[in-house]
């Protein structure tokens, strides 16, 4: 497990340092273009994240062929995987661009939103290459191949870092576009690594003779039909924290940037259980494929124990040094001040964010993907979701409010999935 979830949890936190990356460097821009940034990317995250969601059936098809020792099998899902990418791609630009008129129906500032829309609309031309990126990645981790999605993943921050170096600034001859060259740089690196493992797979495919391209479309339904749901899971987390975000923007400049820094800060100690969540889906597909139950048990528990140490970790580190954190990212010491607080309570939930993340990996690997969907469903949109909004403008907490509603949300689903998993688990090795 930890050979394997090592570099899946190594390839997640390269993944969020561009986005950290992204955050640093429109400090100078402001707390506005921070916030406007912040937003647009919490915005499009459920949205891009949803549709990538559909494919991760691959996880569940792949790693039990795999398991079995069907490569055959196995590649046939690459091959519907990359058309189900390809039928998703319109669908995804059609929805985002939609979306821009929501938010600023929504009342954000009107500064905010004028740096908004071009950013927004320069990530939706990096949307082919993250859903082409997710199906190689998938049927690579699948198969137990993971050092070019690693190498893909950190190699594009250096990529990232460039582009935002010479779009944002104007530097080796590039216009100065502020914080619409950061969208521009993240897509430039999307595109990078989706080319990386398309070369990765082709490398791994040689000599294994032809790989017929055409759609079998009860595959592709097959897919769909495990993806739905885990598409619904993200989608219904992501929504909540998109949500919240323009919440966040209704308040003031300074609790936008305070809550956006925050979301960054927690959603990248979340990278790690969510590269242990992929090698649980892996590990546990496979030994159900070899038909090894108690393996299958064993491999979801060992990953539970490797996130909620690393979980509870970093649930130290926020609450010992919050403003140190917060500095790292801004010098404003209002944002500080304010996001200081909203640290502390993230590190109340971190435990619970990693179970629930690393239960849906295992549960995934078992084919389950609804648990997580209902689990999701009712923490955050039954629970979560009404308790931020009460206490944030009913009883005037603002941010704070926020994130004590966000904390319970996430209680309740790390808590029952756990009880999920350990029914299934005890239920597969009987």
């Amino acid at each position: 497990m930890v050979r394997l979830a090592a570099p899946l949890a190594l390839a997640e936190l390269s993944w969020m340092t561009m986005g950290i990356v992204d955050t640093v460097m429109a400090g100078p821009l402001g707390a506005a273009a921070v916030g406007a940034g912040s937003l647009a990317s919490t915005v499009s995250y459920p949205l891009a994240v949803g549709a990538t969601g559909v494919l991760l059936g691959m996880d569940t098809l792949v790693a039990q062929s795999f398991g079995a020792k069907d490569p055959q099998d196995c590649r046939l899902t690459l091959v519907n995987g990359l058309w189900l990418a390809a039928g998703l791609t319109p669908l995804l630009i059609a929805v985002m661009l939609a979306v821009i008129p929501l938010v600023s129906a929504s009342g954000v500032d009107a500064h905010v939103m004028e740096l908004f829309r071009p950013f927004f609309r320069a990530l939706l031309w990096g949307i082919p290459a993250l859903l082409f990126f997710t199906a190689f990645r998938r049927y690579l981790q699948a198969v137990d191949v993971v050092r070019p999605v690693t190498f893909g993943i950190i190699s594009a921050n250096i990529i990232n870092l460039a582009g935002n170096y010479a779009l944002m600034y104007g530097h080796w001859g590039a216009p100065a576009m502020g914080l619409e060259g950061s969208a521009w740089s993240t897509t430039i690196a999307r595109w990078y690594m989706a080319l990386v493992l398309m070369v990765a797979v082709v490398r791994s495919e040689r000599g294994k003779g032809r790989l017929g391209w055409s759609a079998e479309w009860r595959r592709v339904r097959r897919l769909v039909g495990l993806g739905l749901p885990a598409a619904g899971q993200i989608g219904f987390e992501g929504a909540v924290w998109a949500i919240v975000s323009v919440m966040a923007a209704k308040l003031d400049a300074v609790s936008l940037a305070a809550h956006g820094i925050t979301c960054q800060v927690v959603a990248t100690t979340y990278m790690a259980p969510l590269g242990i969540s992929s090698a649980a889906a892996v590990r546990v597909g496979q030994a159900v494929g070899r038909r090894d139950a108690h393996g299958a048990a064993t491999a979801g528990w060992a990953a539970l124990l490797l996130s909620s140490l690393f979980m509870c970790a970093a649930a130290v580190a926020l609450w010992s040094a919050p403003r140190f954190v917060m500095g790292r990212f801004i010098a404003d010491a209002a944002v500080i001040g304010v996001g200081a607080g909203l640290l502390r309570l993230g590190a109340v939930f971190e435990l619970f964010d990693g179970l629930q993340a690393t239960a849906t990996g295992a549960l995934r690997g078992l084919g389950d993907t609804r648990s997580p969907m209902i689990a999701h469903m009712a923490g955050y949109w039954v629970v979560g979701l009404p308790t931020s909004y009460w206490l944030c403008f009913r009883a005037g907490w603002g941010a704070r409010g926020i994130w004590v509603g966000l904390t319970a949300a996430l209680v309740v689903a790390g808590a029952a999935l756990l009880v999920v998993w350990g029914k299934r688990a005890a239920a597969t090795s009987s």
